[in-house]
């Protein structure tokens, strides 16, 4: 199923962006782990809405309600299901929609494959808000690469195809007055990865995480390593040399392989970028169509939105990563480890 990950690792996504709840079902998580909640909620507290002038209005608390898989603190082998609560949910916002697509959204393709039926209000199921659940997935997930002595690290490269936190700054409020929006690149490091996870093929480590990260609403592309400047490179430029370090490990003096060869994991950090286009809902006006009188309109978009995604979705990225780099550090373990 679309709304479900992982093998080994498995979690499945419910709920739509003004539904009274949102959540996620997890498998695979060890018996008599005692997931740290604080860390968890400060996890999540990175990616929640209205906590800055750049991001929306909407004000959630998202704070995780663990209604099944948890004994006194600590899992006791069942499925984890834990819901968050939506409290600022103002579907009214959203009620011509069901007419009028926005440019850039779901919402015609959504019209298509579901029909009158479908919810509309905030994207329904292919809203941002979906990514709520993923981080306390993928943050459960960091908690358990931790003890394992693996890490996973994000941040912004570019807003608006600036790189000075200055400049992306300028940019932001520039289209913020505009009513405009922009987009970004996010760099996300994995560190302490062991060698060997992953398969060849379609199940490699790249693929494992693609999939994950293209979860996130806003996501149209995805590089690791060198990327597609490795596309302009001469193999003597691009290759890897090995060597043995001070510990007699192997190594490699650069990393333009991202840590990932042949779907498998070198030992070396995984990197990768993530990029995200620019919020599709804007308070320009655009052209669109009346899905009902089969007319062309123009269309306002209404309703509370941030003028860039990027800001919030750094947690994103890092949940997704963790979530693939735990399932795929599960796998190995029941195939070749023990």
């Amino acid at each position: 199923m679309s709304n479900s990950f992982g093998q080994r690792y498995r979690f499945t996504i419910f709920g739509q962006s003004h539904a009274p709840a949102i959540g996620v079902t997890i498998e695979g998580l060890p018996s008599g782990f005692a997931p740290d909640i604080e860390a968890l909620a400060a996890f999540l507290a990175r990616r929640a809405p209205g906590q800055g002038k750049y991001t929306t209005a909407r004000r959630e608390a998202d704070m995780p309600e663990f209604v099944s898989g948890l004994v006194d603190g600590h899992t006791c082998g069942a499925p984890v299901t834990a819901i968050i609560r939506n409290g600022d949910a103002r579907p009214g916002d959203y009620e011509n929609l069901r007419r009028v697509p926005r440019p850039g959204h779901a919402d015609f393709t959504a019209a298509v494959k579901y029909g009158p039926s479908r919810d509309v209000a905030g994207g329904g199921q292919f809203s941002g808000r979906l990514t709520a659940p993923l981080c306390v997935a993928g943050g459960l997930a960091l908690q358990l690469l931790g003890q394992a002595g693996m890490s996973v690290s994000a941040r912004i490269v570019s807003i608006g195809g600036q790189t000075d936190p200055a400049a992306m700054e300028k940019a932001l409020a520039g289209a913020k007055q505009a009513g405009d929006s922009l987009g970004g690149v996010i760099e996300c490091v994995c560190q302490g990865v062991f060698p060997g996870l992953g398969e060849p093929m379609f199940g490699g480590m790249e693929n494992r995480i693609a999939q994950a990260v293209f979860a996130i609403p806003a996501v149209k592309g995805v590089e690791f390593g060198a990327g597609f400047a490795a596309a302009s490179m001469k193999g003597s430029e691009n290759n890897d040399p090995f060597y043995f370090d001070e510990l007699g490990v192997i190594r490699t003096r650069t990393n333009h392989h991202g840590g990932i060869l042949g779907g498998i994991t070198s030992g070396m950090p995984i990197v990768f970028r993530a990029a995200f286009k620019p919020t599709p809902s804007i308070g320009i006006e655009q052209d669109s169509v009346d899905l009902i009188s089969r007319e062309n309109v123009k269309l306002t978009v209404a309703g509370r939105h941030d003028p860039c995604i990027v800001l919030r979705a750094v947690p994103c990225v890092e949940a997704a990563a963790a979530a693939a780099l735990y399932d795929a550090l599960l796998e190995s373990r029941c195939t070749q480890w023990i």
